[in-house]
């Protein structure tokens, strides 16, 4: 199970969004570059990246972040406002490793075709549902698609993995869906990392147990994304990565 750090900027600041509300916000850190780097220093070897003044304007806004870590060999995924192939090839073109599209992945399914075609295994696609159907538009509208259903559409159209978020837990620290997860995991071939409401060290060892458990039904749910439990100290990131070893 890899632990991923999330680090979401907006205004050039890291923080935090209760449940994706803008008047929720927490400012945990006035230098997203540094924070990136002690997650990396304490032992994350891929890092979560949300733009969140992309989300809200349909283009790439930390272009020059983005830069300064690629430089610094830090291994990213970088989502929010990602809307055509344009934004696509930038992202890619500035050192992100994975490219992830939301909003767009439903409104423009051709797009996802082509971006999966154009750059095989780094297209992801997430997928935010409440009461599990899928949302848009940073979490303001709500459709009557099934999310399960969504994602075995884009496993279709090419996509590497899915990041399936649950709004209602997200930065709530009340724990994952994990149910949500072993469904959507269990019926699809690619990999699903899950994210959203990371609580406790015990979230963590669950979920490393459920990974065991949906590998034997072959599955994958391998990776999960911790925010607000990190940045709030409810454990550190040692502390997370000793709790993926599955003989504790």
């Amino acid at each position: 199970m890899r632990v991923i750090p999330a680090v979401d900027i907006r205004g050039g600041l890291c923080v935090n969004l209760v449940q994706g509300d803008f008047d929720r916000e927490t400012v945990f850190s006035n230098d997203p570059i540094a924070q990136t780097l002690e997650w990396v220093n304490q032992g994350a070897d891929l890092i979560h990246l949300v733009d969140l003044d992309g989300a809200k304007q349909g283009k790439l806004c930390v272009g020059p972040i983005l830069e300064e870590l690629a430089s610094k060999k830090v291994r990213f995924e970088v989502g929010g406002g990602i809307r055509t192939m344009a934004t696509i090839q930038e992202a890619v073109g500035l050192g992100a490793e994975r490219v992830i599209l939301g909003t767009a992945a439903y409104r423009d399914p051709n797009l996802v075709k082509e971006a999966a075609a154009c750059f095989p295994g780094r297209i992801v696609v997430g997928i935010d549902a409440r009461e599990g159907r899928v949302a848009l538009s940073g979490w303001t509208e709500l459709t009557d698609t099934d999310a399960l259903e969504f994602a075995e559409f884009v496993e279709k159209a090419g996509v590497s993995r899915i990041i399936y978020t649950d709004i209602g837990r997200d930065g709530m620290l009340q724990g994952p869906n994990f149910e949500a997860a072993r469904k959507m995991a269990t019926a699809l071939k690619i990999p699903v990392t899950l994210s959203g409401g990371v609580s406790s060290l015990g979230d963590i060892r669950t979920a490393t147990l459920l990974e065991q458990e949906i590998r034997r039904s072959g599955g994958v749910v391998d990776e999960i994304i911790v925010g607000r439990a990190l940045y709030v100290g409810a454990f550190t990131l040692s502390q997370a990565l000793e709790a993926t070893r599955p003989d504790l």
